[in-house]
């Protein structure tokens, strides 16, 4: 990377964030400028997203060495990735699954305890999809 073409990412990086909250701070004061500053915001965020982006794909080739080597710990990254992605996401979903089965369980145990075994089938199929992402990710790292 250049010291051109970081001196252009910072600078619209810089300007994605400048030009809205300048349009919030001045325009005028009615409820569609929250809409309208969070559409220039977003608007020029992933204008200067883009932009970097192309130039920083679009630098000079490599040799086939070299691009063997990079790309091998290419796939290293993106497998940790992948496999961080599908532990925590695996995650969230089984606690926001965990807290509505829990609290619903809950309320049928308090009008009616028998229903605690069938209750606690729920709750513990929905832990099971945390379970299930841990082994995913285990998989995945045992693959690299």
């Amino acid at each position: 990377m250049t010291t051109a073409t970081k001196i252009v990412f910072i600078a619209a990086l810089i300007l994605s964030i400048i030009i809205p909250f300048g349009y919030y701070l001045i325009g005028e004061k009615n409820k569609n400028r929250y809409k309208t500053a969070i559409g220039v915001n977003a608007f020029f965020f992933f204008g200067a997203f883009a932009i970097a982006s192309i130039m920083l794909l679009g630098g000079p080739q490599v040799h086939a060495a070299e691009d063997a080597a990079s790309q091998a710990a290419m796939a290293t990254g993106l497998g940790y990735i992948a496999a961080a992605l599908v532990t925590g996401l695996s995650c969230i979903g089984g606690g926001i699954a965990v807290a509505s089965a829990a609290s619903a369980a809950l309320g049928a145990i308090s009008e009616d305890s028998s229903v605690l075994g069938k209750s606690l089938i729920f709750v513990g199929l929905a832990e099971g999809v945390c379970l299930y992402g841990l082994i995913i990710s285990f998989m995945i790292l045992g693959s690299l």
